[in-house]
């Protein structure tokens, strides 16, 4: 009965975490802005602000959407997990686990991509629709 429902609840958890990403990708853009955020990035001490913002934002957004589609899986996980791991290092880590501005939240985010990345993503997920187009194409002579 867990097997049945595995590649349906690797689905939701993908897409929840996908549009998680997506949204604050986007916001990076539209809400703050990539000024805003440059600006937010340099108050916090991150490194080649006006390189990391836009670079961070689109991170984010593109590995949203790949999460949210199901494929590069690993490498959009993994990516994202190391997104997450700056946000803890350079912004909640100071503030602990929990409570304000802790890095529970970024935490949770991190493992949950890596889980998704590397559990083959579900129902749906393309990259399971690729590999296995990889397996039965004929080899060419």
């Amino acid at each position: 009965m867990v097997d049945q429902g595995r590649p349906v609840v690797l689905l939701l958890a993908r897409v929840a975490v996908g549009v998680i990403f997506l949204v604050h990708g986007y916001q990076k853009f539209a809400t703050m802005g990539i000024e805003g955020t440059t600006k937010f990035f340099e108050s916090v001490g991150i490194p080649l602000a006006g390189l990391a913002a836009p670079a961070v934002a689109a991170l984010e957004v593109l590995g949203g959407l790949a999460l949210i589609l199901g494929v590069a899986l690993p490498v959009a996980g993994s990516l994202l997990a190391l997104d997450m791991l700056g946000a803890i290092v350079f912004v909640h880590g100071a503030n602990g686990l929990a409570g304000e501005g802790g890095y529970e939240f970024v935490l949770a985010l991190a493992a949950a991509s890596l889980a998704v990345g590397f559990t083959g993503g579900g129902a749906f997920a393309l990259d399971n629709v690729l590999l296995r187009r990889r397996r039965t194409a004929p080899a060419v002579a």
